[in-house]
């Protein structure tokens, strides 16, 4: 099926418009020399530009050492961002490795520069009097972030220091790798997929052996464990995904932990958690471990309902059940909101078909910013199913997404937002790519998408607007989504609410066959059964985020990770921990940027339920309001606090009292 033609979207760019041209994508649709060595001859850019800034003569002209350096690090960044991209879904294992060697270098790169006094001292000595605010901010972060890497200390910890970041760098892509490679698959019979939609059993006939092969991977993950009606077949399939990365990513894991703690103890810090939090909106540890205990207290009684009324339902069917097993959860909340919401999940599929759901986000998203969205068939990809976008306001092109959108072999499982090119105002178009794994549409059989899906759809999506919208910055150290890391999510978390509401959904929530919009009754139920599960999920995230911070809390030497997981699943979830069960070992957010900061997705969310308050007023297709959201909160990128940026849009500092309500059900 084909998506209707629309406003937002025009057939082919124009001969006109902004002279600046994305091409970051060309990159990735070469050979794997030949991209090794294009990152490798940026690196030398890169090294050769702090050559430079360093060389000038003092007094150093500001705008021109600010500029070397600001080029040094956009050129590591495209790098590095371009590299994983290619790391986790290229379709070449030549390509993979040699994207991973490109990150490598990339981050060595960086790290030496961050060590190097002699750059250090150079920027320190600028005279930053006739700049602007953001540079000054800008400015002080980057030394800031000097003296953080170890630039102070002597020659031997920065050698230490230097070594440890190159290991830490392959240390998390071996972690990665670990993940995205091991999908699982269970061979069940025909009989086991009772329960599933027609199109799901469709998608997965017997093999030669009369066996159906169901895999680990997210499309047909969720809907099995939601689905299907026999529990021998669900447990089946949830201890294989919680195996993930077993035993493999135990070693990796320990040697992670320990060079991180390592990392922090030499600069000075007690601990993992304390280092990363310190350049965060949460600034102390402890304030995150505060946090989180906030929201556990908050949300018990929410769980503990939600817990109960699985456990009644379960008990219609078995009466002396005494537990519900975590395989259960997924199947009996659908139960539930099926039978005491009159809300079932299937019902809403045909109305959530791929192409048409990509079609009304665009449509939406052009309506609210302003955009004009253009297909460019021409551009180069790493793999048939990726699709090029060029975004435009009016005349001007602002950037180019590329959406990488259905599974297959050796790509990562989830589904994540890459920056793959940082744009400047006057200089660069910012580029990005969206990686997902939704069901891929067939000629006969369309791709049909659970709500969860959708909303996962949106949220991307919004790290995607972040991106490209606030890519006008001066500096690439201020643009796109370069706001503290623990706001990061609050753009992706607003732009889901699009997804559950019927100004919106009626746009492009059409049945598949008959044309006709979701009913706003379906919506409402839709909603009012959503509530149902809340807490536990909220509890769900604060187990994530109790791991994530725990396990970088103190000296990890000798630590066993799985029981001390085990034992956190228990303190935050209802559900006993399930022997051979290693979730964490799968938990991709461990590595890279959020590390000890998982709980940066609920810090996020409570501020992103106060930045929807003025949409709640004036009506979520307001072009108005969403207006002043783009130009208070998305488009200043990283030049402000993002305290001030949300106080701009509010008018005053964001609470929590939105939150509550949310949680609360409304």
């Amino acid at each position: 099926m084909t998506a209707c033609a629309a406003p937002s979207v025009l057939p082919s760019p124009p001969d006109g418009g902004a002279p600046l041209e994305p091409d970051a994508g060309r990159h990735l649709a070469t050979t794997p020399e030949r991209f090794l060595a294009a990152c490798l001859e940026d690196l030398q850019r890169a090294r050769a530009r702090t050559g430079r800034l360093v060389a000038l003569r003092e007094p150093r002209a500001a705008d021109v050492a600010l500029t070397l350096y600001d080029d040094a690090m956009a050129l590591l960044d495209d790098a590095v961002g371009r590299a994983g991209v290619a790391a986790n879904g290229h379709p070449d294992a030549a390509f993979r490795a040699a994207a991973q060697t490109c990150e490598q270098q990339a981050e060595a790169t960086r790290a030496g520069l961050s060590l190097d006094p002699a750059v250090y001292t150079a920027l320190a000595s600028l005279e930053l009097g006739g700049q602007d605010a953001a540079t000054r901010r800008w400015v002080a972060r980057v030394l800031r972030d000097f003296r953080r890497a170890g630039v102070d200390r002597d020659s031997a910890t920065r050698e230490r220091l230097r070594r440890l970041h190159e290991e830490l760098t392959r240390l998390g892509q071996e972690f990665s790798r670990h993940i995205h490679e091991d999908v699982r698959t269970v061979a069940l019979s025909p009989e086991d997929l009772e329960g599933l939609p027609e199109d799901y059993v469709r998608a997965h006939p017997p093999g030669p052996d009369g066996r159906v092969r169901v895999t680990t991977e997210t499309p047909d993950y969720l809907p099995f464990m939601a689905y299907a009606r026999r529990e021998e077949a669900r447990e089946a399939l949830w201890r294989e995904y919680r195996r993930r990365g077993h035993p493999a990513n135990l070693a990796t894991l320990a040697r992670l932990l320990q060079a991180r703690h390592e990392l922090a103890t030499l600069l000075g810090y007690p601990s993992w958690a304390a280092y990363s939090a310190e350049d965060k909106m949460v600034r102390r540890q402890q304030d995150a471990a505060d946090f989180i205990e906030r929201l556990a207290d908050a949300t018990a009684a929410r769980a503990r309902d939600d817990y109960a009324a699985l456990l009644e339902r379960k008990r219609r069917d078995a009466p002396d059940a005494a537990r519900v097993f975590p395989w259960e959860q997924a199947f009996l909340e659908d139960r539930v909101r099926a039978e005491q919401y009159r809300f079932d999940s299937r019902e809403v599929r045909p109305y959530f078909e791929y192409t048409r759901v990509k079609q009304g986000l665009l449509d939406i998203t052009s309506r609210l910013f302003g955009l004009t969205y253009r297909r460019v068939p021409d551009a180069p990809v790493w793999h048939p199913d990726v699709e090029a976008w060029d975004v435009y306001e009016g005349a001007t092109r602002l950037g180019r997404f590329y959406l990488d959108m259905h599974p297959r072999p050796d790509k990562l499982t989830h589904s994540v937002q890459w920056d793959l090119a940082t744009g400047r105002a006057g200089r660069a178009l910012p580029e990005g790519v969206l990686m997902c794994n939704f069901p891929r549409p067939g000629a006969h059989h369309p791709a049909l998408l659970l709500h969860g899906e959708v909303r996962a759809f949106f949220h991307e999506f919004g790290h995607l607007l972040h991106h490209i919208l606030g890519g006008r910055a001066r500096w690439a150290g201020l643009s796109g989504s370069r706001t503290e890391r623990d706001f990061v999510e609050a753009p992706a978390q607003v732009l889901e609410e699009w997804a559950w509401r019927p100004e919106s959904l009626r746009l492009f929530a059409r049945h598949l066959h008959t044309g006709e919009p979701l009913p706003e009754d379906t919506i409402a139920r839709m909603r009012r059964a959503d509530a149902f599960g809340k807490g536990l999920w909220l509890r769900q995230q604060l187990f994530y985020a109790a791991v994530s911070l725990q396990l970088h809390a103190g000296d990890p030497a000798g630590l066993d990770t799985t029981p001390r997981v085990k034992a956190l699943q228990e303190r935050y979830l209802p559900f006993r921990a399930e022997e051979d069960s290693y979730v964490h070992l799968a938990f991709t957010q461990l590595d890279g940027y959020y590390s000890s900061s998982y709980y940066a997705y609920l810090w996020s969310l409570v501020i992103a339920r106060d930045l929807l308050t003025p949409f709640q007023a004036h009506g979520l297709m307001d072009p108005a309001t969403a207006r002043r959201y783009r130009d208070a909160v998305l488009s200043p990128g990283g030049s402000r606090d993002a305290a001030d940026l949300v106080r701009d849009f509010l008018g005053r500092d964001y609470g929590f009292d939105a939150y509550t309500h949310w949680l609360e059900g409304a």
